[in-house]
């Protein structure tokens, strides 16, 4: 799968060595053409994928054969590539990533100078430069020479303690169960909750790249992760995904409270450290973001599509000093324009430090909503070529309310929104829809549905 989120497809099937070597050749010779440079510095890192390895030696040719420098940072965090890059004043980078996908899957994420996905007209670029083969090898006496930098992890996690005041959280000694899922992210959350002064209990620590349970962090598959927390009578639980870009939040009680709550907690420490300030997310994460800002006179939520590319740039654009996704994705731009699910532990604990209360409270004073996410099929109603159409039927519908057209269609209403927007890789649309309870969703749910004329 190639979309504007990079490169996906099942190991020694649809992703092999050689197209993982073409498609780095061809982001290397976008990354040589942006920075004017002829060996531009690229950093490569890889989550722990058995099949990283292969995949991130054949990136790393693919990178050296069109002339760039190569530093190459083993296996890391996604967020931990954009900090290094930052560091080496890079010209870009690569992760080899299948994020939350399972482990016969694997990846390619581009990251542009800043760290950063790269926007969509840029990503459209390099697909092109891939489809056409349109970069050139250089010969043996111009290929530039690869390095590595073993201190990655070390440099992301003295960027998150610079970022905060640990003291009170180090006073507060918290216990924290931790579930790794065998990714990328463990040694480096373990670097970070040591620095703090947490107790550690740490589930699926080692980075085998052979995930222990379903590695996507939701409910479902996070039920040691709840039970552990409980019986260790812990302060809180938190889960990584395989490259430890997301995290996701178990109660001191061991209930999952969902990973929409991520950017939230983290938003609100940062408002009690920083201030009012400016604050971005996309258009589907919930609006407890917005209920916040209200609570602090002078801040404010800048809304984006969905993409992290996206809310970053909505960052710059707004000075905005914290953003993020639903998806338990928090962006702080003085670590890294990557969602990092460090700086979400430290401004999370942060927060339970300065309240002095558990999770579970601190939770229950946030307005409840309930949120309900869809699939839509297009294939009996006309295919992709269809989505003009359902669009249209739903502006026309709800033209009554605050309708944003920017990516599909978002409506809201005092006390609840919807937003319906085309899939990249399938042939679906994507309902979500947020409101007080579970009943006034499922209607909203319907409602929307059937002005779209889908079901």
């Amino acid at each position: 799968m190639l979309s504007v989120s990079g490169m996906r497809g099942i190991v020694g099937k649809t992703l092999t060595p050689v197209v993982a070597a073409e498609y780095a050749a061809a982001c290397g010779s976008f990354f040589r053409e942006q920075s004017g440079r002829d060996n531009p510095i690229v950093c490569l890192g890889r989550d722990s994928r058995p099949s990283g390895e292969m995949l991130s030696a054949a990136a790393q040719a693919g990178l050296a054969a069109v002339g760039c420098r190569v530093i190459d940072l083993g296996i890391v965090m996604t967020p931990t590539a954009g900090v290094m890059i930052d560091k080496h004043r890079a010209a870009g980078g690569l992760v080899i990533t299948a994020s939350h996908n399972p482990s016969e899957w694997n990846g390619i994420k581009c990251l542009d100078s800043d760290g950063v996905a790269p926007p969509p007209d840029q990503i459209e670029h390099m697909l092109k430069r891939f489809h056409g083969k349109q970069f050139e090898y250089l010969p043996a006496e111009a290929i530039p020479p690869s390095s590595r930098d073993d201190r990655a992890m070390q440099e992301h996690v003295e960027r998150v303690l610079r970022s905060i005041d640990p003291q009170p959280i180090r006073k507060k000694k918290f216990k924290v169960v931790l579930d790794s899922v065998n990714g990328a992210g463990g040694a480096a959350a373990r670097m970070l909750l040591d620095a703090l002064g947490c107790e550690l209990v740490h589930l699926h620590a080692e980075p085998t790249g052979l995930f222990a349970h379903t590695p996507e962090p939701t409910e479902e598959n996070l039920t040691e992760l709840a039970e552990r927390t409980a019986v260790e009578h812990a302060a809180c639980g938190f889960a990584q995904d395989p490259d430890a870009d997301r995290l996701a939040i178990v109660d001191e009680n061991g209930r999952y409270i969902g990973e929409e709550y991520t950017l939230v907690l983290s938003a609100w420490q940062t408002l009690e450290e920083r201030g009012p300030c400016a604050m971005a997310a996309n258009l589907s994460t919930s609006r407890m973001i917005d209920d916040l800002a209200q609570r602090h006179t002078g801040a404010s939520v800048h809304r984006t599509a969905v993409g992290e590319a996206n809310v970053a740039q909505a960052m710059k654009q707004h000075n905005a000093i914290i953003g993020g996704e639903g998806n338990g994705g928090v962006i702080r731009p003085e670590i890294t324009w990557v969602r990092d699910s460090l700086s979400a532990m430290a401004l999370v604990l942060g927060l339970l430090a300065s309240k002095n209360r558990p999770v579970s409270s601190l939770i229950d004073e946030l307005p409840r909503y309930a949120m309900i996410k869809r699939k839509l099929d297009l294939a009996a109603v006309g295919g992709r070529d269809a989505v003009g159409p359902i669009l249209a039927r739903v502006v026309d519908a709800f033209s009554e309310q605050r309708v944003d057209t920017r990516d599909g269609v978002r409506i809201d209403w005092p006390d609840r929104w919807a937003h319906l927007r085309p899939s990249n890789t399938e042939p679906i649309v994507r309902l979500i829809v947020e409101a007080p309870n579970e009943a006034a969703a499922r209607e909203l749910a319907e409602q929307v549905a059937t002005a779209a004329g889908i079901g």
